[in-house]
């Protein structure tokens, strides 16, 4: 019940202000996001791909209001691109991104938006990894698809999200399974309306599971974005029944969140990429992991309480 509450929090700048004010914030923000700078996550990404770890990595920040906004989002992922090449990491770190960020929600949206991150993707191609389009709410998901259908005429590898409680997702699962897409299956993280979205846990999970299982049967790459023990049982069942061998789909899990089940599977010979958050503007994608899981929480108003 208090996810929907949280999640309406998200946008409210009288709630950012309380809450980013609030002294246990930094510690408790830490844990999901470690650092604002390219220079603070070097030393994560180092640590994470020496444990054989993978890993998607997010410049947060979905809040564009002008074009040098959009411009200077698309600057701070070449920057990390360039970091990444002295790395010599190519496919084990990838990138994601929000097409809001790169100027989606502004007039000309869809082509600033693809504008923008197109030289991100060519960067991105040219030391030997690729991109993920992050699913935002459903309003923009036309847009979305539509970059992502456009950016795979030259970069086949260009991956995108799609998110099990919408009742669009089957059919958008059936469509990029078939020409063979990287797909990142998501429960769905923004507040939708009854009209378009799955309320109930039980109905999102029995989504989740049809649309794997469309994933896992086609010609595309699976990525399972899920930290829930029993879909990831369920998703091994199915790539096993669908004859998927390990390197053929992978996990993707968050940062701060089941660490130990990262480390497991890795040692399975699992392909686990965790996706890592860094920046400044940290609120959003904060509030969105507090409103997924109750024991997130739980962890924040626990560490208020004690700081308090």
């Amino acid at each position: 019940m208090l996810g929907p509450v949280i999640l309406a929090a998200s946008r409210s700048d009288r709630m950012r202000r309380l809450i980013s004010a609030a002294p246990v914030t930094k510690q408790v923000v830490d844990r999901f996001i470690p650092g604002e700078t390219v220079d603070d996550i070097v030393p994560i990404i180092k640590d994470l791909t020496d444990k054989g770890l993978e890993l998607t990595m997010d410049v947060v920040g979905e809040d564009i209001t002008t074009p040098g906004q959009a411009a200077a989002a698309r600057d701070a992922y070449l920057a990390l691109i360039d970091h990444l090449e002295e790395l010599e990491l190519g496919e084990r770190v990838e990138m994601s991104v929000k097409l809001s960020m790169f100027g989606q929600a502004l007039e000309g949206g869809h082509e600033l938006a693809l504008a923008n991150v197109r030289p991100v993707v060519e960067a991105a191609a040219a030391i030997g990894t690729t991109v993920t389009l992050d699913a935002e709410d459903h309003t923009t998901l036309d847009s979305m698809f539509a970059i992502h259908e456009e950016l795979r005429k030259d970069f086949p590898q260009t991956g995108c999200v799609i998110q099990a409680y919408l009742f669009r997702t089957e059919a958008d699962a059936r469509r990029l399974a078939a020409s063979g897409s990287r797909v990142r299956l998501v429960k769905g993280a923004y507040k939708e309306p009854a009209e378009v979205a799955y309320q109930q846990k039980h109905e999102i999970d029995k989504a989740y599971v049809r649309i794997l299982r469309i994933l896992m049967e086609g010609e595309g790459y699976p990525m399972i974005g899920s930290h829930d023990p029993r879909l990831i049982a369920i998703a091994q069942e199915l790539a096993h029944k669908a004859g998927r061998k390990l390197d053929e789909y992978e996990f993707q899990m968050l940062y701060g969140i089941r660490g130990d089940e990262h480390l497991r599977l890795a040692a399975e010979g699992h392909r686990m990429r965790v996706y890592t958050a860094y920046g400044t503007d940290w609120y959003g994608y904060f509030m969105r992991r507090l409103a997924e899981k109750p024991a997130n929480l739980r962890f924040f108003l626990r560490s208020m309480v004690s700081k308090g």
